[in-house]
């Protein structure tokens, strides 16, 4: 793996906290972690895990996909579009291509994210204006989207696709192993969870679709 910049994600989750207005203590208490956890992801002296990442940026009120973008500020909302022109996002893209990741996202121009558990996230793709998590996805060997083995809960349409390995998903009192070839999908508020209980790393494509709450 040949990732690009990472993206600063704890000063993210700080800026974000900030201009929300909101305290440590009060984000820590909001998401069920200890307020020394959240400032040590802030500080990027530890990596949250699946679970947590989605509580922080819920509890926030900002997308997933926010968090890869390395700029200061947040994806900007799409220009508004006159009766008979372009679409939104297409009117997006033409108004600052640079902030579109694509169309060609070529192997080694992945953004990456390393998250706690044994999780990685590289982002495939992205187009200005949609809220969508368009990544590709790696368990390895005893990898967990939760360290703690909580079920998590996120605003958006969850649609995955196994490539390669195992992985067992945890579907509120349903639990369904995918092998390679094997899809799934599933409204992310249903609360689940990942685990990888093989000795290789499982690998799908992964796209979570939806507005944050």
């Amino acid at each position: 793996m040949s990732p690009a910049v990472v993206p600063p994600v704890g000063a993210r989750i700080r800026q974000a906290r900030l201009e929300r207005g909101t305290s440590l203590r009060a984000l820590a208490r909001e998401v069920g972690v200890s307020p020394s956890l959240v400032s040590q992801i802030e500080t990027g002296k530890s990596q949250p895990s699946v679970s947590t990442l989605y509580a922080i940026t819920t509890a926030l009120g900002i997308s997933v996909e926010s968090l890869f973008d390395v700029g200061e500020s947040a994806v900007a909302s799409a220009p508004e579009a006159s009766p008979g022109t372009v679409p939104p996002v297409l009117a997006a893209l033409a108004a600052d291509p640079g902030r579109r990741i694509g169309p060609l996202v070529g192997a080694g121009a992945r953004e990456t994210l390393e998250l706690d558990s044994g999780v990685v996230w590289e982002r495939l793709g992205r187009v200005p204006g949609a809220e969508t998590d368009f990544l590709l996805v790696t368990y390895r060997p005893g990898g967990s989207s939760s360290g703690s083995g909580a079920l998590m809960r996120h605003p958006g349409t969850e649609y995955g696709y196994l490539t390669s390995g195992e992985l067992v998903l945890t579907l509120g009192f349903e639990e369904y192993t995918l092998r390679p070839g094997d899809s799934v999908c599933f409204e992310s508020t249903t609360p689940h969870r990942y685990r990888n209980d093989g000795g290789v790393p499982a690998v799908g494509v992964w796209f979570v679709s939806g507005d944050v709450q």
